[in-house]
């Protein structure tokens, strides 16, 4: 069973950075995809990054495309959010999401795992 644990998210101004972590359980997590999504309230969730399973491929979606950078530590099995310039349209909560094979996918319902979620506010 895979277990994934969001953390970081909080409260911030707009132009301030965050950075979120998910701490992923899963024995293979060096073979898959990850993945960040988002949900605004009222809002459907979106794909925000991805990762490939080495880390060398990422896929963005536009509206944070050179704000964000996503990441990954294999050895520790976590896979990062880098946020930047954020704005009060990013808020959200935002979810983890491993897949089950290293295809950069953009569609949730590609991925198999997901984490709670952690809120992320940010204020004008």
């Amino acid at each position: 069973q895979v277990l994934l644990v969001e953390s970081g998210g909080g409260l911030v101004q707009a132009g301030d950075s965050l950075r979120l972590s998910c701490a992923d359980s899963k024995r293979t997590f060096s073979r898959t995809v990850m993945g960040w999504f988002r949900q605004a309230p009222g809002e459907e969730r979106e794909f925000v990054a991805a990762v490939s399973g080495s880390g060398a491929a990422t896929s963005y979606a536009d509206s944070v495309k050179g704000r964000c950078t996503i990441s990954r530590d294999n050895a520790e099995k976590t896979v990062y959010l880098q946020m930047t310039s954020m704005r009060p349209e990013d808020t959200a909560v935002y979810y983890c999401a491993a897949g089950s094979d290293d295809i950069l996918y953009t569609h949730e319902n590609e991925y198999d795992f997901w984490g709670q979620g952690t809120q992320v506010t940010v204020s004008s």
